[in-house]
């Protein structure tokens, strides 16, 4: 990369990534503030039917276009006729998924042995007719490095999907609460998308030329493929077995586990993938900023993970209430698999960005493979043995994509092991600690616990990092402060 278009990009990586991952946080802060009030106030049954109707969206999801708006992210220049072939494309596409949707309603709702699954899915239908809104929008935005408007759109529609689903818990709606705020999340997003990005244009469905953008699409939605295969096997497979009440359980133990991992990450992949983009001709920088973005990312992720696990019992029973108390133990388990299931997430942004996104393909088929094998046999153990399932599989399958990937990436095993390294001895040491502390405390509230333990699990980790990763401190305060970083 030429000297002159280092300061540039590395000043947009900067700013995309303070306001991506910034209004991430806003945004996530309003809707759990929100979503735990809602926890509280429904049952987990409710929350078992909304994640059989999810298998369904996932899957559909896979499909509705995003790998197309990559594709635009991802080409040196674009044309006006491309995008109104990609908006066309997008129509298309959501158009038949909403029409499919509907076919399959009565299929699922027979399968979980469930009638209100089919009218719950006849009418998330609709999440479909938003995407076009949000899709061609979001790639234009994203060409641009521009992530402060998509940061408004993400936290207007969070404070309104937010307002939402509390109203309609308080209303008494019950699992139609979960129906109603996604549409609504999704449809003032794609408002608010199309209008800061100007998008609104005639589509083309004239697709003659967009074979490019079409094939792209292609790789990324199979891709897409086996991560459905990988992600929602276990609630395909345990809502066959489960009753509503124990995958509700289940679920609302990976929703906790999964905050970082899916709701943080996701929006660093954005950023990475369209920095690692303009990077193409400089395979070196794009193996740099992978480590650096892994030892950013661990950072966090450990003392997240590491901690929900030590603190698991008082921090279910003061967010959620005695009611979920079931999901504390499934919750231990579960955040000790959460690491190897983030670091696995980061390696597809590089390797598509270096236009191989079929890394990403074999990955994910790999990944279906190991985890649904694994899920089958833990099922029988209910919601416990789902969570050791993911302790055995999940390393297996990262080992594997390691092998495959970083190469391509250009990065060795031990750069990425010792960007790793001082986060996970620094979050393992904290939680040996919590936990010796946890358990010579007296009898106390669940809510007094936790204000005990969280302040010492800061100071252990902090402390570590201190004395054995001063240099990922200072990269850390660097970014903070907008300053240079070291190369």
């Amino acid at each position: 990369m030429p000297a002159d278009d280092q300061p540039s990009l590395a000043g947009q990586v900067r700013s995309a990534l303070i306001w991506r991952s910034g209004s991430q946080i806003v945004a996530q802060l309003v809707q759990w503030s929100a979503t735990f009030l809602v926890i509280r106030i429904l049952a987990p049954a409710d929350y078992g039917l909304f994640a059989m109707c999810q298998v369904i969206l996932t899957f559909m999801a896979m499909l509705n276009g995003y790998g197309l708006a990559s594709g635009l992210i991802q080409q040196k220049e674009i044309s006006r006729r491309e995008v109104r072939q990609l908006f066309g494309m997008l129509i298309v596409l959501n158009v038949a998924l909403a029409i499919a949707q509907l076919s399959l309603a009565p299929l699922a709702a027979a399968y979980y042995r469930q009638p209100i699954v089919g009218d719950m899915l006849r009418v998330q239908a609709l999440l479909y007719l938003t995407t076009p809104f949000i899709a061609l929008p979001y790639a234009l935005l994203s060409r641009a490095m521009d992530f402060r408007h998509q940061a408004k759109a993400n936290i207007t529609a969070s404070i309104a999907s937010a307002s939402a689903a509390l109203g309609g818990a308080l209303y008494g709606l019950g699992v139609w609460t979960l129906v109603i705020a996604p549409i609504v999340l999704f449809s003032v997003r794609g408002a608010m998308m199309t209008w800061s990005a100007r998008s609104l244009v005639w589509p083309s469905f004239d697709f003659r030329g967009a074979g490019t953008i079409a094939r792209y699409g292609g790789v990324m939605a199979a891709s897409q493929l086996f991560w459905f295969l990988q992600s929602q096997a276990d609630v395909f497979i345990a809502g066959r077995s489960f009753s509503p009440h124990t995958l509700g359980i289940y679920t609302t133990s990976l929703f906790l586990t999964q905050i970082f991992v899916s709701k943080f990450v996701p929006p660093l992949n954005e950023v990475a993938f369209s920095a690692y983009a303009r990077m193409q001709h400089d395979p070196d920088a794009i193996g740099r900023a992978f480590v650096r973005g892994v030892r950013m990312v661990m950072i966090v992720a450990m003392p997240f993970y590491m901690g929900l696990a030590a603190t698991s019992e008082p921090l279910v029973l003061t967010m959620l209430g005695d009611k979920w108390r079931e999901t504390a133990p499934v919750v231990h388990l579960l955040a000790l698999a959460m690491p190897f299931m983030t670091l696995q997430v980061l390696f597809t942004p590089a390797s598509d960005a270096r236009g191989r996104p079929g890394i990403g393909v074999r990955n994910g088929a790999t990944g279906a493979i190991i985890l649904a094998s694994a899920f089958l046999v833990g099922v029988h153990w209910g919601p416990t043995g789902m969570g050791v399932a993911w302790i055995l599989a999940y390393p297996l399958y990262l080992s594997i994509s390691a092998w495959r990937t970083l190469p391509v990436i250009g990065v060795r095993a031990r750069d990425v092991a010792a960007a790793v390294a001082a986060p996970a001895f620094g979050g393992i040491a904290m939680a040996l600690v919590v936990g010796l502390v946890d358990r010579t405390l007296p009898p106390l509230d669940a809510h007094w616990r936790l204000a005990i333990l969280v302040p010492i699990g800061a100071a252990i980790y902090a402390s570590w990092m201190l004395v054995f990763a001063r240099a990922t401190i200072r990269e850390v305060i660097a970014i903070a402060r907008k300053q240079p970083l070291p190369a």
